[in-house]
């Protein structure tokens, strides 16, 4: 049986991140990006397919486990019936090369540890060539790929694994430095382990020091706005849905994605989490990464992108790794890249619109891209689409397509009547109200006195939940209260929601899939805007009462086997965190900034 998602935390150097197991154990880390071949894949396979195993050698050493405040550096106690010592690992921000370090620290007494080093380049496929340098590391190679190992253990290869075992006295630590680099260069020069150490710890205290407190949950807030830096592609600013991919959203199930990439339909959420957190620097990257991947023809803008606003996100199987409890396929890349989603539209104007609303400068050009996207929506906001959640059945005219159509109409008339700018508006005005006629008299279903999830369709849709706080329709209208109503109705699940129930609607896959922890936290913002604050509060505790030891969300929670499922840990459910935070601590509520 594979480790608990839960069971792992995360640490990361902006560039790319690991998971790393209660039991001490890296099972998952892609090199050098977010988005490159994984060498450690053990979380979707076993130990063959690559980990960093780092444990005391008795059996049943009792492990507690916490970040240093305020910081990505994970601390892990290890106690045996010899002695104790803390386990520092972390990953420094990026120099020239990539490096994870793991520092041993003897407290008391002494214990006897073992390492155990697998490397498996390209997804746990490749074995690498392992020799010594001169100064006596380890160097491992494949292809373009290269890992140097510095540590003052004696290491040595057994069965296609780097072994040591090292006592640790109390008063001394033991360091080891992974570091990667491209095979076709000489091996980088080794950091110093402790220096690097004071350096992350002062990098992720500065950083954090610039933001603004969340009140009564400022720790959990801190710790998503951790997590969201960490999951930032520092050199473009992109945002990654997760570090990982295939992590099944039902265990043993098909429903396994790639989903290291940047949607945009978390473009306007995200900008808002950050500017009213006070990482100003932050959301000006996003927009600018935002920017620059949608450049181009309206026509052509997509749902997602790489990293650096790459588009061909080409999906493919990787039989060699058995995916996590044998939950198969195992994906690489996205094939819901070509879809069709109207919302993402929306989306973009929205996200803009709240950019220069928070003040974060804009361009001219910027203002001539988004009237180039009006244009072309004025086309084929009426298409029928994939939807929000991408969905690999038949296009639908989903509703909450066309209300952030509606959204990019709306925002694109409030750009020119609150800033001056230049457009039809006019005609613009008259494609907003057209839409929003069309979404009340095809999107709503007076029998169930509710928004439906698309025309001519009885189904459901957590995403409707969106109406009131995108401004479509204030949270005083009747349809909005029948919509929460039905929605609590058909899609709560223990408390938790679905984003929609798969035995009802068709997405063109098998199974069935945990609840939606985005989703859920969006039905607390919903309280909040129809007053029921104190179902909110109730709501929201027992949504971050799922956070494991560490503070981290997956995408879904599964209500049966209770635990998380999905990718892990998923920027979504930790934005979405946030931004219920904000909305139940502050006067300027992002739920109420968004709708105006």
């Amino acid at each position: 049986m594979s480790t608990l998602l839960e069971d792992h935390a995360l640490i990361g150097d902006c560039e790319t991140a690991a998971l790393v197991s209660r039991s001490g154990s890296i099972d998952w880390l892609c090199w050098p990006r977010f988005d490159s071949g994984a060498c450690f894949a053990a979380l979707l396979g076993t130990p063959e397919h690559g980990r960093w195993l780092i444990e005391a050698v008795e059996p049943g050493a009792r492990r507690v486990r916490a970040y240093r405040e305020h910081t990505l550096v994970l601390e892990t106690r290890v106690e045996t019936s010899t002695g104790v010592v803390t386990v520092i690992d972390f990953m420094p921000p990026r120099g020239r090369n990539s490096d994870i370090v793991r520092l041993v620290r003897g407290d008391r007494g002494c214990v006897r540890m073992r390492s155990e080093l697998v490397l498996r380049f390209d997804s746990g496929r490749t074995i690498p060539w392992v020799s010594r340098l001169p100064d006596g590391a380890i160097r491992a190679v494949a292809g373009p790929d290269l890992v140097t190992l510095h540590t003052s253990v004696p290491l040595h290869g057994e069965d296609l694994t780097t072994i040591g075992e090292f006592e640790v006295p109390a008063g001394t630590t033991v360091s080891f430095l992974l570091t990667h680099g491209a095979s076709h260069v000489p091996p980088p020069a080794p950091i110093d382990p402790i220096e690097a150490l004071e350096r992350t710890e002062a990098f992720w205290r500065q950083w954090v020091a610039q933001g603004q407190s969340a009140g009564e949950w400022s720790g959990l807030v801190t710790r998503s706005l951790i997590t969201l830096k960490a999951l930032t592609y520092a050199p473009t600013g992109g945002l990654v849905a997760a570090p990982t991919t295939s992590l099944p959203e039902d265990i043993g199930g098909s429903r396994n994605w790639d989903y290291r990439f940047c949607w945009l339909r978390d473009a306007t959420l995200t900008l808002l989490s950050l500017m009213n957190a006070g990482h100003y620097d932050e959301a000006c990257a996003w927009r600018d990464w935002l920017l620059r991947a949608a450049a181009g023809a309206p026509g052509q803008l997509q749902i997602m992108y790489g990293l650096a606003g790459e588009r061909r996100l080409v999906e493919y199987e990787v039989p060699s790794l058995p995916g996590y409890e044998s939950s198969r396929p195992v994906r690489i890349g996205n094939g819901a890249h070509g879809q069709l989603q109207l919302d993402v539209f929306g989306e973009v104007m929205d996200a803009l619109h709240q950019a220069r609303r928070g003040g974060l400068e804009s361009r001219g050009e910027d203002w001539a891209f988004q009237t180039a996207m009006l244009r072309h929506l004025e086309e084929v906001w009426d298409a029928p689409d994939e939807g929000l959640w991408e969905v690999r059945g038949a296009a639908r005219h989903f509703t909450h397509s066309k209300v952030m159509a509606w959204v990019a109409f709306d925002r694109g008339v409030k750009g020119i009547e609150e800033f001056g700018l230049d457009g039809p508006l006019d005609r613009w005005r008259a494609v907003r109200a057209a839409i929003h006629h069309d979404v009340c008299t095809h999107g709503y279903d007076p029998r169930l006195g509710s928004f439906v999830q698309a025309y001519g369709s009885l189904a459901l849709d957590a995403s409707l939940l969106l109406i009131p706080s995108v401004g479509f329709l204030p949270p005083s209208d009747s349809r909005v209260h029948g919509t929460i109503a039905a929605i609590e109705r058909s899609l709560l699940v223990d408390g938790f929601l679905l984003r929609y129930d798969p035995a009802v609607s068709d997405d063109g896959l098998p199974g069935t899939e945990g609840a939606f922890l985005a989703c859920s936290f969006w039905l607390a913002d919903a309280y909040v805007l129809t007053g029921r604050v104190s179902e909110a509060r109730r709501l929201f505790e027992r949504l971050v009462g799922l956070c494991n030891d560490v503070g981290l969300l997956s995408e879904e929670y599964d209500t049966v086997r209770r635990r998380l499922v999905g990718n892990f840990p998923q920027a979504f459910s930790h934005i979405a965190l946030i931004n219920t935070a904000h909305n139940l601590t502050r006067s300027s509520k992002p739920a109420e900034q968004r709708s105006a």
